[in-house]
């Protein structure tokens, strides 16, 4: 790196400037440098429940669907499951998010996508009113203080994310897949 590490005074020598860019990149992509003392950034997916938006972890969320055309329903189980669709040659349990905790059935429409859980072991998708894409937060915007929805999710709740007046609760994908409630899908 020059002393001054500006790359400004290398205009004049190309050759110069590109050497002091691939080394810029090594050292960016090492993670020593300066990029190393960037702020660590969270991404989450965004998406909307109720009047409510929130926030589910890049790393629990495999895939965003449209609502597949048909669903088979599952006799014997509890409305909130929706019933099983085939995608792509594998079946997915899809799961009304909204009629699960308790906060009444979603309503299909032109915005209504499914949330694919990205779990080992639950191959399921999620209905949920909205998703609004990717959202990125630095350490600094977390809160762990979980907030009051209106959904009634708290318990899957691990904290939220806040900027400005905006608050992103974060919703435990995984959590949810392995609680009880989940699992108890029969009526």
């Amino acid at each position: 790196m020059t002393a001054d590490g500006n790359i400004r005074a290398l205009r004049e020598s190309p050759f110069e400037l590109l050497r002091e860019l691939e080394n810029r990149a090594r050292l960016a992509v090492s993670g020593q440098g300066r990029a190393a003392a960037l702020p660590a950034e969270w991404v989450g997916v965004g998406f909307r429940l109720g009047g409510e938006s929130y926030l589910a972890s890049r790393d629990e969320v495999r895939e965003i669907l449209m609502p597949p055309e048909a669903m088979t329903r599952v006799p014997g189980t509890k409305p909130w499951l929706s019933g099983i669709a085939n995608v792509r040659g594998q079946l997915l349990v899809i799961v009304d998010l909204r009629g699960l905790l308790g906060s009444g059935r979603s309503t299909l429409d032109r915005d209504t996508r499914i949330i694919s859980v990205n779990h080992r072991e639950a191959s399921c998708g999620l209905l949920v009113d909205e998703v609004l894409g990717f959202r990125r937060f630095v350490d600094n915007e977390y809160s762990a203080d979980v907030p009051q929805t209106i959904v009634r999710c708290e318990e899957y709740l691990t904290g939220a994310f806040r900027r400005g007046s905006e608050t992103w609760p974060v919703f435990a994908l995984r959590q949810l897949v392995e609680s009880d409630r989940f699992l108890k899908a029969a009526s």
